[in-house]
This record gives structure tokens, sequence and C-alpha cells, in this order.
């Protein structure tokens, strides 16, 4: 997946402030290139034809064709600073479609904002073009100068997309995250049926699971539940990054037949997007527990493979259970004890899977949050405390899983060797580019 890209459909939406009389056959000339902006956006924002350039021609065609209407405008349509406010904003608007940086579009961008200040959605596509540029701080200052006019949900969006971007690689990653999150709340609060602010919130909070150290599950869950809330909104039903993010946090939730289906929707979509890819990676995580599953060794090397966890004595309250003794769900005051016996390698950061068998010689997937692969062996005891149940199943063209699973989430639930884990093998706080922003 590819890292997180610059900003797009910010201004998608944006309008400028209507010029006033009307004009016969749809308008002034003013109002007609706008709309053939706000066109302009739309086919950027749900056009991906198979090959790039064919979007990028297509690009190229509107946008001449745009600044051909705003060409075509007399120049005493042209006169007061707000009408040339308008102008230069639009052209500086069309000239922004691309993904790249130009200048020509900041250069009058910014002629827009100082013809009128006002002009909120001006200081919103500037922001956007100064952030191609790589100017963050520059571009976060835009983006609060055109809050200080008013609250508005597509600024507050961007606001939040671009924090998230300056939280790569910065000491105060957290903290930007979680502003990040603010003002993704504050978008939907000002429009609780506007999909795009959802979309933002499920994104604020993936990426504060990646920060986290991929370990907590109520963010994932947050995630989830804000990616659906977009979906009800049908102008989102062509985004296809919507889709892909979803399915990313249900992978990460261990939901699999839902990631499946959420890739696959969003290569549909978006054949560049490198969904394809993400529904064998599952695929193949899949037939990998499920061999290990099946792989299992013969009782008489099992039974003296297990036997040193009966000398494991716990040094607190919870009661030792086998898998067999688990309720579905969170399994409090509990703990499972177990031998692990196959590291199960695949391509996500989190979980970690283990082949493990408990002193029933029962064989489970255990799956881990919170620590790195090195931290358990093969061959190591480990004591999961207030494990959670469930049986993992997905089913996929005509193929049907099915484990049994125990989870832990946080690395204060496992002992490895009667040991707590070392610090050095707790996962580390970082941002990881496999949701688009």
């Amino acid at each position: 997946m590819s890292a997180q890209k610059q900003p797009a459909g910010a201004c998608a939406s944006s309008g400028p402030a209507r010029p006033e009389p009307e004009e016969e056959g749809g308008g002034t000339p003013l109002e007609r290139a706008a709309e053939a902006a706000e066109e302009l956006y739309r086919l950027r924002d749900t056009f991906f034809p198979r090959d790039p350039a064919e979007k990028t021609a297509a690009l190229r065609a509107g946008a001449d064709a745009a600044l051909a209407l705003l060409d075509a405008i007399p120049p005493e349509q042209k006169k007061s600073p707000q009408q040339r406010g308008v102008f230069e904003f639009l052209r500086g608007k069309i000239l922004d479609v691309f993904p790249d940086y130009h200048k020509e579009a900041e250069d009058h961008l910014s002629k827009a904002v100082k013809l009128n200040p006002s002009l909120v959605d001006a200081w919103l596509c500037l922001g956007n073009c100064i952030w191609k540029k790589g100017d963050l701080s520059a571009a976060k200052n835009c983006f609060s100068l055109a809050l200080s006019k008013g609250s508005d949900k597509k600024i507050l969006c961007q606001l939040s997309m671009l924090e998230r971007s300056m939280a790569q690689g910065s000491e105060d990653q957290t903290i930007l995250v979680e502003e990040s999150i603010k003002h993704a709340k504050e978008a939907v609060m000002l429009d609780i049926k506007d999909g795009n602010s959802w979309y933002n919130m499920g994104n604020a909070y993936l990426t504060s699971f990646f920060v986290g150290g991929a370990w907590d599950h109520t963010k994932l869950h947050h995630s989830v539940k804000a990616y659906q809330n977009a979906e009800k909104d049908k102008t989102m039903s062509l985004n296809p990054d919507l889709y892909y993010n979803c399915a990313t946090a249900d992978k990460y939730l261990e939901n699999y037949e839902r990631a499946l289906r959420g890739f696959e929707a969003a290569a549909l979509k978006d054949p560049g997007l490198g969904a394809d890819r993400e529904v064998q990676k599952i695929i193949s995580l899949l037939d990998k527990l499920e061999n290990a599953m099946k792989g299992q060794l013969r009782s008489k090397r099992l039974a003296s493979l297990v036997s040193s966890l009966n000398g494991v004595i716990l040094k607190s309250f919870h009661k030792k259970a086998t898998v067999s003794e688990l309720s579905k769900g969170l399994n409090k005051a509990v703990a499972v004890l177990g031998k692990v016996v196959l590291l199960i390698r695949h391509d996500n950061v989190a979980p970690l899977y283990y082949l493990t068998c408990d002193l029933d010689q029962s064989y489970f997937i255990l799956s881990i949050y919170g620590l790195r692969d090195d931290a358990i062996k093969e061959g190591d005891r480990v004591v999961l405390y207030e494990p959670y149940y469930r049986i993992l199943e997905a089913s996929w063209k005509d193929k049907r899983y099915q484990f049994k699973s125990v989870r832990v989430d946080f690395p204060d639930q496992i002992l490895i060797n009667e040991k707590a884990p070392d610090p050095q093998h707790v996962a580390r706080a970082s941002i990881h580019a496999h949701n688009k922003p």
C-alpha cells in the first residue's frame, strides 16, 4: 500500500460565493466556470481507470475546457475585488486538480485570498496546494485562517487529515493524532449525515490504532463504526478508499470475511489501489492457519511437549483453564496455559499468530497484539490472562475456514516462560501507511 497520499477531495464540493445577476442559459459565465470546476473534481474523485494515464488525460481535457470558460469571461465581469477574487480562486482550483504541486495554482490562489480574505474555499484550496509542496506548517496556517472565519466541515476534515500527515516521524505523534481525532469529531458534529466527515473520522481512529502500537481494539471498533456511518451517505459509494480502509480495520480485528468483501469492492472501484493483493494476503494467511492446525504432532510427542506446563504455578488469583473450558468472548479471572508449537508468519503488522496447545493437548490459534515477533519462540510456555475466545470463521469462494482462536490484546496479559515480556519486545508506537488518510 502506498504511503499517505496528498490532499484530495476537499475542494470538490467547494463553491465560490455566487456572483449576482444571472444570464439566460445557466447563469453567468463565472458561474458556468465554477460548475465546470466542480465537474472536474467529481471526475478526479470518481474516475478510476486501469490505466492511470487515461485519468490524467481526462483531467487535462477537463481542466483545459474549464480554463477556456474562465478566459471567455468579459473584463467588465472581473472589475470588483470580489469578482476578481472568485476568478483567481477558480483558476487556481482548476490548475490544482492534478496530484502534483503547481506553482501557478498557488500564485492564483494566493491572489484570491488577498483580494477576498473572506473566501473560505480559496483558503482551503490554497492550503491543499501548499501541502503538496511539502510545507505542512504553512498549509495548517491556511486551514486555521479559514476556520477563523467560522466552523466548516470541509476545513476541519482537511486539518484533521493534515495533522495525521504531520504526525509521521514527529516526536509529537500521539498529540497530533489526538488533535486529528478532535477535529474529525468537530466536523461530524456540524453535519452528522455527511459521509466524508465520518470517513475522515474512521481514518483518524485507524491511524491512532497504529500510533499506539497496533494493539488497542477500541480504536479499530471506533474506526469501523465511523466507516459504516460513512457508507450510509450514498455520495460515498464511489469512494474506493472507504472500502479499502474499512477492510483494513476489519483485517486487524480478524474479521476476515468482511475484510475480503471490502477489499474486493475496493479493487472493483479502483484497480490501481492494490486491494486485490490484500485479498490474496488474507487467503494466504487463512491457508497457513488451516495448514498449521492440520499438521499437528502425534499424541506421544505432544504429551512430552506439554508436560512442562504441569509445573507452572500461577502467582495470581486467576483460575487455570483449558480452551475447552472457555466461554465465548472475554474470560475474566481465568488463565490458559499453553505451549507454543509454531510461529505462523504472515504479512500484517498485527496480530502475531502461533499454533499453541493447552494442558488437554488441544490445539488452538493464539493471536497476540502489542508484542514484536521476536518476543515468543517456538517451545516457549505462555500464560494467557483473561483471554478472549471465539471460533474464527471465514468463507470465501466456496472455501470455509474455521479455527479455535484465543486472543490477548495487551502485553501485561501474557507471561513467557513465567516472566513478563521484556520491554524491548513490546511493540513501539509508529504510523504504518496501511490506510489512506
